[in-house]
């Protein structure tokens, strides 16, 4: 029996993997904000993932503004969403 063919945005795609050291954050710059604390991040210059900042009770408030450069982690389901774990300070 034949295994199933897997479609090109299938996270099982190594090839469009942007977490290419295996570690599951990237890097990217957000450029947009977006309603209900989301943000619009580009990685790799030419991709485009919807992020969140982390938050609710007990957690660290992190600032987040357009032009930051930030470290995000990528779902490993959907390769268009992530969670923003910090701003990188230069």
């Amino acid at each position: 029996m034949k295994a199933a063919s897997r479609g090109a945005g299938d996270p099982g795609d190594e090839t469009n993997d942007p977490r290419e050291d295996g570690s599951g954050t990237v890097v990217g710059t957000v450029t947009e904000a977006l309603p209900s604390g989301l943000y619009r991040v580009v990685i790799d210059r030419q991709r485009q993932v919807t992020a969140h900042a982390p938050g609710g009770p007990g957690r660290t408030f992190i600032r987040v503004l357009i032009g930051d450069t930030v470290r995000l982690e990528l779902s490993p389901r959907d390769l268009t969403r992530g969670r923003i774990v910090g701003v990188v300070r230069q």
